[in-house]
C-alpha cells in the first residue's frame, strides 16, 4: 500500500517524515521505490542535523537519481537560491557498462523514468511557490453616491463579490457628515491571488456594484 505524507515544507510533516524513517533505508524497505520517489519531490531541500533519518535518506534519493539520470541536476532553487545539485558520477569503464541495469529503477520503462525525473521538478517549484505566496490584511473605505444610498444594499453588493484568495472580514459605518455614512470594511488577500487595485477597477466600481458604490479607498494594507 502506497504511503503519503503532506506539509514536507514544513517543521510538522518533516517530524512525521523522520520517524517513518528511523530503522529504515527507504520508504517501503531496503529498496528505492516510486514512493521514495513521490515523496522526495515534496521535500524542497535537504534538512538539517534536526533530522537525521531524513538526511540520510535523502542524500541516498538524491545519489541514486544521479547516477539514473546522469547531465540533469537534482538539485532546485528555493528562496532565489540554488540548492546544490547531486554531483553525476564519473564515467564508468565500459566493463562496468553491464552493471548500469542494477540502476534502473523502474523496470525498462525508459520514457517512465524521464517522466519520474520531470515530476521531480516540478512538485518541488509547486512546493517552492506554495511557501512564498503570502497574504496580507486590507482595511477599505467604501463611498455611497449620497445619503439616500441603502447602505445594507452597498454592503450585499461588495460581500457578493467572491474572488479565490478574497476573503471578507468586519465592517462598520462611519459617519463622513451631511447625514452621508461610508462603509469601512476589512478584507484578506493571498497576494498572489488577488490585487486589491483590480478588484475596486474591476468589481466594485462597476456594474452592478456602481449603483450604490461611487468610489473605494484602501485606508491600509499589511503583510500577515
Amino acid at each position: 500500500m502506497a504511503v503519503t505524507f503532506t506539509d514536507l515544507y514544513t517543521e510538522a510533516g518533516l517530524k512525521s517524515l523522520e520517524a517513518y524513517l528511523s530503522g529504515k533505508t527507504y520508504i517501503s524497505g531496503d529498496q528505492l521505490t516510486k514512493d521514495d520517489i513521490k515523496v522526495y519531490a515534496a521535500v524542497s531541500e535537504k534538512p538539517g542535523s534536526s533530522f537525521p533519518n531524513v538526511g540520510r535518506w535523502y542524500d541516498s534519493v538524491s545519489s541514486h537519481l544521479a547516477k539514473s539520470f546522469p547531465g540533469k541536476a537534482v538539485g532546485v532553487s528555493v528562496s532565489n537560491q540554488a540548492a546544490p545539485a547531486a554531483a553525476a558520477p564519473a564515467a564508468a569503464p565500459k566493463a562496468a557498462a553491464e552493471d548500469d541495469d542494477d540502476l534502473d529503477l523502474f523496470g525498462d520503462e525508459t520514457e517512465d523514468d524521464k517522466k519520474a525525473a520531470e515530476e521531480i521538478q516540478a512538485a518541488k517549484k509547486t512546493t517552492t511557490k506554495k511557501k512564498e505566496s503570502g497574504k496580507s490584511s486590507v482595511l477599505l473605505d467604501v463611498k455611497p453616491w449620497d445619503d439616500e444610498t441603502d447602505m445594507k444594499k452597498l454592503e450585499e453588493a461588495v460581500r457578493s463579490i467572491e474572488m479565490e484568495g478574497l476573503f471578507w472580514g468586519a465592517s462598520k459605518l462611519v459617519a463622513v457628515g451631511y447625514g452621508i455614512k461610508k462603509l469601512q470594511i476589512m478584507l484578506t488577500i493571498v497576494d498572489d491571488l488577488v490585487s486589491v487595485d483590480t478588484l475596486i477597477e474591476e468589481r466594485l466600481t462597476v456594474p452592478p456594484c456602481d449603483e450604490w458604490i461611487q468610489s473605494c479607498d484602501i485606508v491600509a494594507f499589511n503583510k500577515i
